[in-house]
């Protein structure tokens, strides 16, 4: 059995609005305090030093195949209902384990290739200058940045990688959001469970379609590409790709949404570092590191125990669920000099936001061309970008993304 909490112990409860808005005091209090912290409310493991999640991520002592634990675990009406968002997440590749993982991602490097996101900048460019001319004609000073900017650019550079028609957006919005509560952790949402299946059925139905009439009628892309990708002649089956298509959407615009927002955010609330990215544009690149490291857009990632292991004198027992919280590790005074301070012209920037080992994140180089492009033309095309005094930015409540629901702004200060 787990540890008992002890009087003088932090306690970390996520559902707290103040955590949720700012979990980095309680993060270092348990960096120091309880590096190895047991949650009562999430009946998991917290880890928040850095070199404790590199390690934990690198290790054979966690798995990602957290799913088949959890579902046999459900009451038979639970099971039933999840039973098809469980079957396409267990063949995403976040939650498989070697060899099934190696297999899977060998395949899809053929159609993930550094030459496809470079092509995309052109499209990831014209994306967002359609966003920003619709705010610029709209007439109006106050907007959701998320709403209508974050959200929007990822979501229609996802789209159309996967031929998926810009105008769907608000049912893949709805979809998408309804799968998020369950798979992003939701701590207040008492019918996730209905609205995953609802999302999951809709998204996987409309891609088994796409994927049927694509293979009949074939089209150069990147879906053509997933569709064609072979290793040593092996190729995804048909609900792998179904799988995939979901992933790709899904993970492809929340981490970038949230990315957009956290880095306006950040830029905004520092107005010392935004003085010095407008002065010197080339410092984009570090910029968007620095926020990724900050306050990234994934918060923490999630495994579950594969064997019993010993960790700072805590037993983790196999099956356990462990919360390794990037967000935290990329705080740790260990590793970053002056951690609590952004600092865009940061060197030597060794975050862990896209993960560690063999489940590094596959759309990480392009989450990063798209937070370069939309912040850099953002701030260019609106000179006097200001927070809106009146509305304070509303947190996701989630414990796997971090990012904002609504960020008001003023789009003229």
């Amino acid at each position: 059995m787990t540890a008992p909490q002890t009087a003088e112990q932090p306690v970390y409860d996520p559902s707290d609005p103040s955590v949720m808005a700012n979990p980095f005091p309680i993060y270092a209090k348990l960096r120091e305090d309880d590096p190895v912290h047991w949650s009562p409310s999430l009946k998991s493991w917290i880890i928040t030093r850095y070199t404790d999640v590199r390690d934990l991520l690198l290790s054979d002592h966690l798995s990602v195949n957290r799913l088949a634990t959890f579902y046999q675990s459900l009451p038979p009406a639970d099971a039933v209902l999840l039973k098809d968002i469980v079957h396409y997440l267990n063949l995403w590749l976040a939650f498989r384990d070697p060899p099934d993982h190696t297999r899977v991602r060998r395949i899809l490097r053929h159609a993930f290739t550094a030459s496809a996101i470079e092509h995309m900048r052109p499209n990831i460019t014209e994306i967002t200058d359609l966003l920003l001319d619709r705010l610029e004609s709209g007439g109006r000073n106050e907007v959701d940045l998320i709403r209508e900017f974050a959200l929007q650019l990822p979501a229609f550079v996802i789209m159309d990688l996967l031929d998926v028609p810009r105008d769907m957006l608000d049912d893949f919005k709805e979809w998408s959001d309804d799968m998020a509560v369950f798979i992003g952790g939701a701590r207040n949402s008492g019918d996730k469970y209905e609205r995953a299946e609802r999302g999951c059925r809709k998204m996987s139905s409309y891609f088994a379609q796409l994927i049927k009439e694509r293979t009949e009628n074939p089209k150069p892309g990147f879906l053509m590409d997933l569709i064609s990708a072979r290793d040593e002649g092996d190729k995804l089956s048909e609900d792998e790709l179904i799988a995939t298509c979901i992933l790709v959407l899904f993970a492809g615009h929340e981490t970038t949404t949230n990315l957009i927002g956290n880095a306006t955010l950040l830029l905004l609330r520092h107005p010392d570092q935004l003085a010095k990215l407008k002065s010197d544009p080339a410092l984009i690149d570090s910029a968007i590191e620095e926020v990724l490291r900050f306050d990234g857009p994934t918060n923490a990632l999630v495994r579950v125990a594969a064997e019993d292991h010993d960790l700072h004198g805590r037993q983790i027992r196999e099956g356990e669920r462990v919360f390794v919280m990037v967000n935290s590790a990329n705080r740790d005074p260990r590793i970053f000099k002056d951690p609590d301070r952004f600092d865009i012209t940061r060197q030597q920037n060794r975050h862990l936001t896209f993960g560690q080992g063999i489940h590094l994140c596959l759309g990480a180089k392009l989450a990063r061309e798209e937070g370069r492009i939309a912040v850099e033309r953002l701030f260019a095309r609106f000179q006097n970008l200001a927070l809106d005094p009146s509305e304070p930015p509303e947190w996701l409540d989630a414990m796997v993304p971090r990012g904002t629901r609504h960020l008001p702004v003023l789009l003229n200060g």
